[in-house]
Order: structure tokens, then C-alpha cells, then sequence
């Protein structure tokens, strides 16, 4: 799966918005940073309007989402949350009817992954991405061991925000990882991101020869033991200009 940055049709389907806090990762959720300022309660999960959006069709027959689009799928929640266990078959059906796109599901749940499969799952589905989330080595070595384990076509490892120096040396991952992305917290409460830290994730996809994307440095950036406050427009064109994509 290539980085989004050259996609040429691309599509957000949220189809459920609203999610609990699982980890540290969460603490300043972008989401519930959003929702607040329109005074949304975040943790009342439910569908939305584009709930069927892949399925959808124009008045002559043809689907509304192209053929070939990359479908960055539940941004605004987790796929995986509890509270959408009533409509998740629903939304498999769908991802397995529209198999000519591409869907990118990231999540912080990969516990719950099993148990949330479709019945004709097995190894996977060719046309879905599930990114897992880790923000630290006690995420990494929580997450990692179930990840690597469970039956999925295309994996990619998702270190944001990094909040911690990981080592991945462990795990293998040039075996079973396409590519690994890495970015700071944004937001004016934003935990501070080490330079360091991602060059370390760097060169450990180098070596495992695996696909590397600096997404962004974050609000609060750490390099060479100066601080930078990083306005939120800047963040993705200075992790862009240290020259680590790959």
C-alpha cells in the first residue's frame, strides 16, 4: 500500500464517529479535540450519514466511489470499538462487495480483532490494509505479538503519536510489515516527539528493507536538544524536509 501522498482518488468513510480512550496514545485525541469545540460528546459511538457510502451509486448504475480509490476507512473512531458490534457485518459486507477498492482501517484494538473477523475472512481480504497503532514500547509490546500473529493480507505499523523511544528489532518486521509510519502529537497540548526517536524507527526499516513515511513532526518537536513549536500547518512539510521517506 502506498503512502496516500500519491493516490489519485482517495475517499474518507466515516462510518461511525465517536471512540473510548484505550491507551496513552489517546490522551489528546484529535477527535475529541474536534468534537469539543462543537460540543460533541466523543464517547457516545454512533453511526453516521456515510455509513453506506462505499455501496452508494449515481443514477446510472455506477458506484459513486471509483474503481481503484483508496478508502481511508473510520478516522473518527475505532473499527474495532465495541460499541459497533451491531453494525460491523453490515460494513464487512460492504468492504467485500466494493473488493475494486482499497481500504486503510487503523486501530489501537488489534486485541479485538478475532472476534470481529466475517465469516469468509481466512487469511484476509487482498483489498484491505489494517494499520495498528503503537505510540511507545509498552503499546509495541502489547499490540505487536498480536498483530504479527493475525491473519492479514496487507499490515502496516502506524508509531503516532510517538510518545517514546521503540524498538522493533524484536519482531521480525521486515517479514510481515509493508511500511512503517511515524509522526509526532499535534495539538496545543501536544507531548513532545524526539528527533532521535524516529530516526531509531528509521533505521530499523532501512535495515529491514521496508517502506519508511515521517508523517509529520508534531506541535512539540525535540532536535538536538532545542524544542520547536511546530504550527500545525508546517508539521508534514518539516518531517517531509528531513529526507527520511522511502
Amino acid at each position: 500500500m502506498p503512502t496516500p501522498s500519491i493516490e489519485t482518488h482517495s475517499k474518507m468513510w466515516n462510518l461511525w464517529h465517536g471512540c473510548h480512550k484505550v491507551s496513552e496514545g489517546c490522551q489528546h485525541c484529535y477527535v475529541y479535540r474536534g468534537d469539543a469545540k462543537r460540543g460533541k460528546d466523543s464517547s457516545i459511538v454512533a453511526k453516521t450519514q456515510q455509513f453506506d457510502v462505499p455501496v452508494r451509486k449515481k443514477r446510472n448504475g455506477e458506484y459513486t466511489v471509483p474503481s481503484g480509490s483508496l478508502v481511508y476507512t473510520c478516522f473518527t473512531s475505532d473499527f474495532f470499538v465495541e460499541d459497533a458490534d451491531p453494525w460491523r457485518a453490515e460494513a464487512w459486507a460492504m468492504i467485500q462487495e466494493r473488493s475494486d477498492l482499497r481500504f486503510m482501517i487503523i486501530t489501537k484494538r488489534i486485541d479485538r480483532f478475532h472476534q470481529c473477523l466475517p465469516d469468509d475472512w481466512g487469511e484476509g481480504y487482498d483489498h484491505v490494509t489494517i494499520c495498528c497503532t503503537i505510540e511507545n514500547q509498552a503499546r509495541c509490546d502489547q499490540r505487536l505479538p498480536i498483530y504479527k500473529a493475525a491473519p492479514i493480507k496487507h499490515k502496516i505499523l502506524i508509531c503516532e503519536p510517538l510518545l517514546g523511544p521503540i524498538d522493533l528489532s524484536g519482531y521480525d518486521i521486515g517479514s510481515w510489515v509493508e511500511q512503517v509510519v511515524v509522526g509526532g502529537e499535534s495539538g496545543q497540548e501536544a507531548r513532545p516527539c524526539h528527533y532521535e526517536w524516529v530516526l531509531t524507527l528509521h533505521a530499523q526499516s532501512v535495515e529491514a528493507g521496508l517502506s519508511f513515511w515521517f508523517k509529520q513532526t508534531g506541535a512539540n518537536f525535540i532536535k538536538d536538544g532545542k524544542s520547536y513549536r511546530i504550527q500545525r500547518q508546517f508539521q508534514h512539510v518539516q518531517a517531509r524536509k528531513a529526507g527520511l521517506n522511502r
